[in-house]
């Protein structure tokens, strides 16, 4: 019996705002489906050249106000970089908050429009500890 990965779902409230901040981690639109008949759309973003690893945004047209209260739980997303710091400088300068900064120069946290946790981490070893990350508080939760 094989498995294979298929992607991971978040839904969004603000379908723009969601793919803008996708877009500052570097994901692109591989693939768009709207449903009038169902009034929602689906985006898929994946990280350049990985199609096959992609995050499904589903957007419900009409809001998520009838679903369970537990519908937007789930651990994290998770992606590597080449360079942390400077992925957390791009995110930080379009107005992201790093709420759990590098300060390893091997893993930090952001979140989402829609709350949703990303979890960053350094390809290879870990950068050398460097100023602001150091010393920067955490911010919020992860």
């Amino acid at each position: 019996m094989g498995l294979t990965y298929l992607h991971t779902m978040v839904r969004v409230k603000d379908l723009e705002a969601s793919m803008a901040f996708y877009r500052l981690l570097g994901l692109e639109e591989t693939r768009r489906m709207d449903s009038e008949k169902g009034r929602f759309s689906l985006v898929f973003m994946a990280p350049p050249g990985q199609p096959e690893c992609p995050v499904e945004l589903t957007y419900n047209w009409d809001g998520d106000e009838g679903l369970p209260s537990d519908s937007r739980h789930f651990g994290h997303l998770a992606y590597r970089t080449d360079d942390i710091y400077a992925l957390c400088q791009h995110l930080m300068d379009n107005g992201v908050t790093i709420n759990r900064p590098p300060r390893d120069g091997h893993m930090a946290f952001v979140r989402s429009p829609d709350n949703v946790s990303v979890e960053l981490l350094q390809a290879g070893d870990a950068l050398a500890p460097a100023e602001p990350w150091a010393s920067m508080p955490n911010t919020g939760h992860w």
